[in-house]
């Protein structure tokens, strides 16, 4: 009896697994045919945070047009270089199309470090010069907004890890498209901004496991919201969970792209993390 049991967990577990993973691809319908562009802070938090987005957003199949804009290049150890060129590799990895799909900026203004706060308004002027340099700042009522993406993707309030570099990316985040759409009142935003839903942290390393709960979570979120009738439009959440194909990719990304970021603690990290294999994303409404 102990034997079929021993053999029966394994073969749950990848069942699960597969269930999840096949049942998530369902939840993200919209995230085809667009242009998008994901927002971090430092070179591998494309990989140990996005990558089951990346891996969902590049396959071919999807048609979508994927960027990475990294903040800054990680210097806080003095491996800027080194980590920028890990950067593409893993990017690589992840599916996106090419090196010039990476930019990585080298900034006085954005340096790497838990106890540097990044100016808001810096972060919101870098993104109007990327992607909606022919919008004035301030706009006027009859012009139409419009930028060079569709989708923004980065951390939410919290930023997965209390990172204060990954907090501000989403107040900068925030902070441009407030400005993009200030004096257009009555015109939709033309760039749609998701943002990676943060947890416990005993939810944090239970890595696909997690994904039931996250679907039951969503669910009754969505049966709370649809009963507000003051709820706006946008409030579904989008849940990516990778195989086990794709599991092995983000773990790729991390171990053979970011080699120089390998130490002990994040081999835990890409074994037992749930951001490795799940992750949902909130769309935040612009008011």
């Amino acid at each position: 009896m102990e034997l079929y049991t021993a053999l029966a967990i394994p073969i749950l577990i990848s069942t699960l697994w597969i269930l999840t993973a096949n049942l998530s691809r369902s939840s993200h319908p919209h995230f085809t045919k667009q242009r998008i562009c994901l927002l971090i802070a430092h070179p591998d938090d494309e990989a140990m945070f996005f990558s089951p987005t990346l891996l969902a957003l590049t396959d071919p199949n999807a048609g979508n047009h994927v960027k990475v804009l990294c903040l800054s290049n990680g210097n806080a150890d003095g491996l800027g270089q080194v980590r920028e060129k890990e950067l593409i590799s893993s990017a690589k990895i992840l599916g996106l199309r090419g090196p010039e799909d990476v930019l990585v900026l080298d900034s006085p203004d954005f340096v790497d470090g838990m106890d540097t706060r990044w100016d808001v308004k810096k972060i919101a002027e870098v993104l109007r010069r990327a992607f909606s340099p022919q919008n004035e700042k301030k706009g006027k009522s009859g012009d139409t907004p419009t930028a060079t993406i569709d989708m923004l993707i980065t951390f939410d309030c919290y930023g997965v890890s209390g990172h204060p570099n990954h907090i501000a990316l989403y107040h900068g985040a925030k902070e441009w498209l407030r400005g993009l759409m200030k004096g257009r009142e009555g015109w939709r935003c033309p760039v749609e901004l998701h943002t990676l839903t943060s947890v416990s942290v005993l939810r944090k390393y239970v890595s696909f496991l997690d994904a039931p709960m996250t679907m039951l979570l969503g669910f009754l979120g969505g049966v709370k919201a649809s009963s507000r009738q003051d709820q706006p439009e946008g409030w579904r959440q989008a849940l990516f969970v990778s195989d086990m194909g794709q599991s092995r990719q983000g773990h790729n990304a991390m171990t053979m792209a970011h080699k120089s970021q390998m130490r002990w603690f994040r081999w835990g990290w890409i074994t037992f993390g749930r951001y490795m294999v799940v992750n949902d994303l909130k769309r935040q409404i612009i008011a």
